[in-house]
């Protein structure tokens, strides 16, 4: 008994060093034949966040109250994104490394988990574009408050597990349906424009009917939890805490256990 927990130790801590070394490869390789590299996982948000803040500040910016518009764009595109890079990169990341799960002992879970990790690097640069927005928009009005503290605990871990849930989930659906790509690609961009990121729910006077079918929603908590604590300065109520974990725990369950039952299978399919 003692031997089987000792080599499930060793094999999960070889486990833990093949997923860094993954996460780390990822990032490199991301902007690697870029002259300007990593720079651009700052730039990228800032220059998305520009094109946005023209085209939309006009319609909705003016509706927002306590709120600089483009930090109110950046910061919810900040977290949006890094659930959109997670499920988009771990979708085929089982088929695109089948070689490798078939000629070693590698756990499958260790790829879309690797992606997971790999977006939420990008995630802590975005924030340092957020903070340089932030510093700029200072003359208008933009505070910094000690809840941002808040975005490292316990915000970050509930959106990593709900992205992570989902990820198990898209790359082993992936294996069996691989028009599954194209139809999340549809997914994520109704998803976008049903999450609140570019406008409030308040500038669209909704009915309430309509206002609780979009709060359904699990990403509208995400962003407006993490707006709170980064542009308003309030810490999030219970309720708030309740509901990003049990999105979180409950899609990272959902998709471990389809993820747990179907590998088998789905090493026969690679």
């Amino acid at each position: 008994m003692k031997l089987t927990s000792n080599a499930g130790a060793v094999e999960f801590r070889k486990s833990l060093n093949v997923l860094g070394s993954i996460v780390k490869r990822n990032v490199k390789n991301q902007y690697r034949n870029s002259f300007l590299g990593v720079v651009w996982t700052v730039l990228n948000p800032l220059l998305n966040m520009i094109v946005m803040a023209l085209v939309f500040s006009n319609l909705f910016g003016r509706s927002l109250q306590g709120a600089d518009y483009p930090v109110y764009l950046l910061s919810g595109n900040t977290v949006f994104n890094l659930m959109r890079m997670a499920t988009t990169n771990a979708l085929p990341c089982i088929v695109n490394n089948s070689d490798l799960l078939t000629k070693t002992r590698i756990r499958q879970y260790v790829f879309p988990m690797s992606n997971v990790f790999g977006a939420t690097v990008n995630f802590f640069f975005s924030l340092v574009a957020l903070i340089l927005v932030m510093l700029i928009r200072i003359p208008n009005g933009v505070t910094f408050h000690w809840t941002m503290f808040m975005t490292v605990f316990p915000f970050l871990p509930a959106l990593m597990l709900f992205s992570g849930g989902i990820s198990l989930l898209l790359c082993i659906m992936y294996v069996y349906f691989r028009d599954i790509k194209h139809i999340y690609t549809v997914v994520l961009t109704l998803w976008m424009y049903a999450t609140p990121l570019f406008y409030s729910l308040e500038a669209l006077h909704l009915s309430e009917t309509m206002m609780t079918i979009m709060q359904i929603n699990p990403m509208y908590h995400f962003v407006t939890y993490f707006r709170d604590i980064t542009i308003y300065g309030t810490v999030p109520s219970f309720a708030s805490h309740a509901i990003i974990y049990g999105w979180g725990i409950g899609f990272f369950l959902i998709g471990g256990l389809i993820f747990h039952f179907g590998k088998n299978k789905m090493m026969i399919r690679l």
